[in-house]
């Protein structure tokens, strides 16, 4: 059995006025994704569990089975897995974004992703924040695209940040780090300002009409997890195609081997295509593969519908289209399509509620069939709801015929 996942992140919505009451799911032209709904099964998964902020790294442990009220660690180790960093037992790992700042004393954040500055760039930047910042206490290490990671050796992951994507337009002040030692990583932030104002890199962006990157803004703070390998407790060789290193360190901690794609960009003009493919060749070796697209969530950031809603048709004519169409020669599967949450449009920021799923397999009786499209509307009118969300997991791995057999018997009681 070969089992997939294909996660749009963010593609679920609410309800938008310029659609005619339609989410941009509904709106969006996805004959693949309503094919593997209308004739598999589609519901509504829980991935927030209650006392946690709705984000991509609570979300997607969920997708992938973990309890995030036993092992979740906080953002930032996650993504130092991804680049390789092995964290000490006293080790604070923080994400850290480089963002764009309003001009003046009391200035706004005017974008969580300073311009989606490219990665080459923002390597030159984040080399000369270690050149004047890094001492025996905090280093930096690029990532991808605004994308990085401070590592605070000795620190205190106790301190409360803020996502930088949930305050765009608002008076930073009141959202600096908060609580015991958060001084010392708010002088961080004040000192990375003064070496940023006159960068190179940030003279030329503005040259070319591009935003700066003006700040480092830490958060997702946390010290190393205790995850069991899903790998392990399935007995299972699986794989995980992402551009971001939330995912790849997710990947890592869950014993997925990290499935790279040239022109992955974790934004619109990633490689869409080179995933499905890609999906499709590790499955000649591999049991399982997670793929990710991370281009529908930094739309619903950017409030930004007509792009929300190519993302998705992207997403599902080249990835979803794609693994649709070649796994049949694999033998039998099971395919899932999902959102991991809700980025809306009009909120700019994720939401905590119920997000839509759908399975098809490769055994029609596993499948409900019930004609039901892939949108927000659909999963809710099917009855199906999965909750705690890390239970869905399981249930595809192991349980999914006798779950879609209990379905079948309430819908005809």
């Amino acid at each position: 059995m070969k089992y997939v996942i294909m996660l749009g992140d963010g593609m679920a919505d609410f309800p938008i006025s310029e659609l005619g009451g339609r989410t941009p799911l509904e709106a969006a032209r996805t004959p693949n994704m309503d094919y593997i709904a209308s004739q598999g099964t589609v519901g509504r998964v829980n991935t927030i569990m209650d006392g946690f902020t709705p984000a991509s790294d609570v979300a997607n442990m969920s997708i992938l089975g973990y309890d995030v009220n036993e092992c979740y660690p906080g953002r930032g180790p996650l993504e130092a897995a991804s680049l390789g960093i092995e964290l000490a037992p006293d080790d604070v790992a923080f994400r850290c974004n480089l963002v764009t700042l309003g001009n003046g004393p009391d200035p706004s954040l005017e974008d969580y992703a300073a311009d989606q500055i490219p990665s080459a760039e923002a390597k030159e930047i984040i080399a000369d924040l270690n050149r004047h910042l890094a001492d025996e206490m905090f280093v930096f290490y690029p990532g991808v695209s605004f994308r990085h990671l401070l590592l605070w050796k000795g620190g205190n992951e106790k301190i409360t940040t803020t996502p930088p994507h949930d305050i765009i337009g608002q008076k930073v002040a009141g959202f600096l780090p908060k609580g015991a030692d958060a001084d010392i990583i708010n002088r961080l932030i004040g000192r990375s300002q003064e070496i940023l104002k006159e960068h190179p890199v940030n003279r030329e962006r503005v040259r070319k009409g591009k935003k700066p990157a003006t700040s480092i803004w830490p958060w997702g703070q946390g010290r190393r997890p205790k995850m069991r390998r899903i790998t392990d407790q399935y007995h299972l060789k699986g794989g995980m195609i992402s551009a971001v290193d939330l995912l790849h360190g997710l990947g890592r901690y869950a014993g997925l081997r990290p499935l790279p794609v040239e022109g992955a960009t974790g934004y619109t003009n990633t490689n869409y295509l080179g995933k499905g493919l890609k999906a499709l060749e590790a499955l000649r070796e591999l049991d399982f593969v997670f793929v990710h697209v991370e281009a529908p969530d930094a739309m619903g950031h950017e409030g930004n519908l007509e792009g929300k809603i190519k993302a998705i048709e992207d997403f599902d004519e080249k990835v979803v289209g794609t693994v649709l169409k070649g796994i049949s020669s694999q033998g039998s599967y099971r395919i899932m399509v999902a959102s991991d949450h809700p980025t809306p449009v009009i909120l700019r920021t994720h939401a905590s509620d119920p997000s839509p799923f759908a399975v098809l397999s490769s055994d029609p009786k596993e499948n409900m069939a019930a004609g039901y499209g892939y949108n927000e509307l659909s999963a809710l009118r099917s009855g199906i709801y999965i909750s705690p969300g890390y239970e869905l997991f399981r249930i595809f791995i192991q349980e999914w015929r006798s779950f879609v057999c209990a379905c079948k018997n309430k819908e005809s009681i």
